[in-house]
């Protein structure tokens, strides 16, 4: 049956079936590693390599949502303009039409999209924490490799008040690499931290 009506298809339908299937398929995928903080791959996993997801903003969940141009957001597009073809088609005849009518929708998820991320920022950022006042001394683990003599910026996962946040982060000494145990000893601003490494405790 379901040969029976993809054979029925024209090839530019089953261009766009194909198009809109892998973006949905690729935006479940962003969604639940977003929401399980483990975009690309949580857990100490290092994830230092060129995915084509826009890796470093995605991570951070919310700052892949906020800046227009990423991987994320075209996704996002693809998605709403894909299914609104495909579900309008029968009822807008107009090619022209169906064409701008999807394109439009395209775009309007794309600014929901957005704005949903932008919120969740500010919560993620404020939260009840002032970052100023509780993350200096606070431990943690480097998330994603931190380079070397302020090279470049890594991130950490600390422990503020018994919650885990993720901050930017930059170091003076050596790279620091994925898992490795570290103290934040000044807040730099809102979103960036510089950390050393915790010394191995001799028992």
């Amino acid at each position: 049956m379901i040969t029976t009506w993809w054979a029925s298809l024209s090839l530019v339908m089953k261009i766009l079936w194909g198009v809109t299937l892998a973006a949905s398929l690729i935006f479940i995928i962003q969604s639940i590693l977003t929401f399980i903080g483990a975009d690309a791959g949580d857990g100490g996993i290092d994830t230092d390599f060129d995915t084509g997801f826009d890796t470093e903003a995605a991570d951070a969940a919310v700052e892949g949502g906020t800046n227009l141009y990423t991987f994320r957001n075209f996704v996002n597009f693809i998605l709403g303009f894909g299914w609104s073809a495909i579900l309008l088609q029968e009822k807008i005849h107009s090619v022209p039409l169906l064409l701008i009518v999807s394109v439009i929708i395209g775009v309007a998820l794309v600014a929901v999209v957005m704005y949903l991320f932008k919120w969740l920022s500010g919560m993620q950022q404020s939260g009840n924490i002032n970052v100023y006042k509780s993350a200096v001394g606070c431990n943690g683990t480097v998330y994603l490799t931190i380079p070397g003599e302020r090279g470049g910026e890594g991130k950490v996962q600390i422990s503020i008040n018994n919650a885990v946040r993720e901050y930017d982060a930059v170091t003076d000494g050596d790279a620091l690499k994925t898992g490795t145990p570290i103290r934040v000893t000044e807040v730099i601003n809102a979103n960036t931290v510089l950390v050393e490494p915790l010394e191995p405790q001799i028992i």
